[in-house]
């Protein structure tokens, strides 16, 4: 059975599952949200440093405050979504968090992972659509895990992989949570600047040092929503002061640090995606 929380967000009480920790593939995470609303949930989607995929089988839909577009059913959002966020009463969704590693192969090199939204249909094609069927029809969460984990594991056997030295220099981002210099990283894998920015931005979606802000930004986004001052985040991420950080958070988010610490979904994180918090 996977793991099971209760998380209250914008008024809605939800269930949350994920997949046993046998049932889980590198640079991917699932987590499976179900629950009601009395009125119609609304969220911000916070950016983070992964390709999302949403299935949806509920009423949700992503709302793009900026360009007015909505879009239901099966989406893919980019690691830089913009002003975007979910809305619905029946939520039944599963969410899969793919590292832009991974989602190269697994969507497809056609794909613009810096990209806002885009149906995942445009990507796989018929298949799309055969999944959503299947993962419908299962009668479980662990049932839904597998299906999703299938199909994810062949498309990246058969995709084509990102160059190692993307794979690298994306890693130690990770690791060194943004506070790395691309221009160390340029050095140690040996390539120019100019084929670095091409070959990561093509693969990965975003610019190498906008990667690197997108992974400082969540790391800082989570202390905050723990609590912790502006003051002390800064000082402790690298930032020259507070006005530093907040035209971060503005970059990303168009929100202050303070709206930012009490958006609804980031406190759903320690449940669902506990190893990444």
């Amino acid at each position: 059975m996977p793991l099971v929380g209760l998380v209250r967000v914008a008024g809605a009480a939800l269930d949350i599952a994920v997949p046993s920790a046998s049932d889980r593939v590198a640079g991917v995470s699932m987590a499976g949200f179900r629950g009601r609303a009395k009125d119609p949930a609304a969220f911000p989607v916070i950016p983070y440093p992964a390709i999302t995929v949403f299935i949806d089988f509920g009423d949700a839909e992503l709302v793009d405050d900026a360009s007015g577009e909505r879009k239901r059913g099966s989406v893919v959002v980019g690691m830089a979504p913009g002003s975007l966020r979910g809305c619905g009463r029946d939520i039944d969704v599963l969410q899969v968090r793919l590292s832009p590693v991974v989602a190269h192969a697994v969507l497809g090199a056609s794909a613009e992972p810096g990209a806002a939204v885009v149906a995942l249909a445009d990507l796989w094609g018929r298949e799309a659509e055969r999944i959503r069927e299947r993962l419908w029809a299962a009668r479980s969460w662990d049932e839904r895990f597998a299906v999703m984990r299938t199909a994810l594991v062949r498309r990246q056997e058969f995709g084509r992989p990102v160059d190692p030295e993307i794979a690298f220099v994306w890693e130690t981002m990770l690791r060194s949570r943004g506070r790395v210099r691309v221009e160390r990283l340029t050095a140690e894998v040996g390539w120019s600047r100019r084929r670095l920015w091409s070959r990561f931005r093509a693969q990965v979606g975003l610019t190498p040092k906008r990667a690197a802000m997108l992974v400082r930004f969540d790391h800082v986004a989570h202390r905050l929503a723990a609590g912790q001052g502006t003051a002390r985040v800064a000082a402790e991420n690298g930032f020259a002061d507070q006005s530093h950080l907040c035209r971060d958070v503005m970059t990303f988010t168009g929100m202050t640090p303070r709206a930012v610490a009490a958006a609804p979904w980031l406190t759903v994180d320690d449940v669902a995606w506990p190893a990444q918090v």
